[in-house]
């Protein structure tokens, strides 16, 4: 059974593809600081499972653990999903970013160096893209960040492609999200944000459930199908489900890839909550609110690269994502801390 570390592994994405390398016979190790998680959501993958689950509260940041832990499991891969991830705080707090997403690599990398562990899969974003300058956005599209979020991604994209030509290592994977939503259909593990949602889906899904007041909508004048931002939102366990083929493709195609994970289709602000109350039941009160500085009024994927490179294409649509959804925030209205 091949040991694969995942680091931030009980967060909202890693959780979910704990369960998908748990069922196709792969044996995930955690490492994860619990900064923006909470190990309740570990036993909840446990018990959905119903597998072991080592896990160890570590930051990437200390080489030397890293490395430990590496060796005591002999792992031959690492998905990475560590990091802080929103756009607006990455804004207000650049050195943080930079120090857990740049620095935290250097320290991974160094330690899967140093254990001899050689498949790294890497958790990139479409935010690397920045404006588009064509539509959809293919792999090969400007790159050209606009936030110091994407300028992290992009700057451990760079570290990668510097160290796959130097050859110190060749497998490895960057895998550019667009918008993961949903949860596992159990409703046993979910996103759970800590403070106020960064992101639109479990904003909205908060409203719905009556921990907030109204969905704030920024921007209602876009040239877009009904002036709201457009986005491709992709279910998370899709997402999940790139992870696993990736490592598979490490085996029959050794060698690096990026690829870029979405739907291939862009839904609106709108379109989502109308969505998300069909699915829910429950109205959702909206305030229009100004357009934020530096928002970009539409994007999507070309998935075609993942489905030629990885066999991997999006099986679950809105629906399926606003149904997943409302089942773990309707089971769980305050997340994991009720638990």
């Amino acid at each position: 059974m091949k040991q694969v570390l995942v680091t931030g592994g009980a967060g909202y994405i890693g959780t979910h593809t704990c369960v998908e390398l748990l069922a196709r016979g792969y044996s995930p190790v955690v490492v994860d600081n619990f900064v923006n998680s909470s190990p309740v959501a570990l036993d909840r993958v446990r018990r959905l499972t119903n597998h072991e689950l080592p896990s160890y509260e570590a930051d990437v940041r200390d080489t030397a653990q890293i490395t430990d832990i590496l060796k005591k499991h002999n792992c031959e891969a690492v998905i990475h999903f560590a990091g802080l991830k929103a756009v607006g705080d990455s804004v207000a707090r650049p050195l943080e970013y930079y120090s857990a997403n740049v620095i935290g690599t250097h320290s991974l990398l160094t330690a899967m160096i140093d254990a001899g562990t050689a498949q790294f899969v890497f958790s990139s974003s479409a935010t690397v893209y920045g404006e588009p300058v064509f539509l959809p956005y293919t792999e090969t599209h400007p790159l050209s960040p606009t936030n110091p979020y994407g300028q992290t991604k992009l700057t451990v994209e760079l570290m990668l492609n510097d160290l796959i030509a130097s050859g110190a290592m060749t497998d490895v994977a960057i895998l550019r999200y667009f918008n993961p939503i949903g949860a596992h259909e159990s409703g046993m593990i979910g996103e759970d944000p800590h403070g106020v949602p960064n992101n639109l889906m479990p904003y909205v899904a908060q409203v719905a459930v009556g921990r907030r007041p109204a969905l704030n909508v920024f921007g209602d004048d876009y040239d877009t199908v009904d002036g709201t931002g457009v986005r491709d939102y992709l279910h998370v366990v899709d997402l999940a489900r790139a992870h696993v083929l990736a490592l598979n493709r490490f085996s029959r195609a050794p060698g690096p890839i990026t690829v870029n994970l979405g739907t291939g289709h862009g839904s609106s602000v709108l379109e989502l909550v109308r969505a998300f109350e069909q699915a829910s039941g429950r109205d959702i009160p909206l305030n229009i609110a100004p357009r934020r500085p530096g928002d970009i009024a539409a994007f999507w994927a070309d998935p075609s690269q993942a489905e030629s490179l990885l066999g991997w294409r999006a099986e679950f649509d809105l629906a399926d994502m606003c149904r997943d959804q409302w089942a773990w925030q309707s089971q769980n209205p305050h997340g994991f801390s009720a638990s």
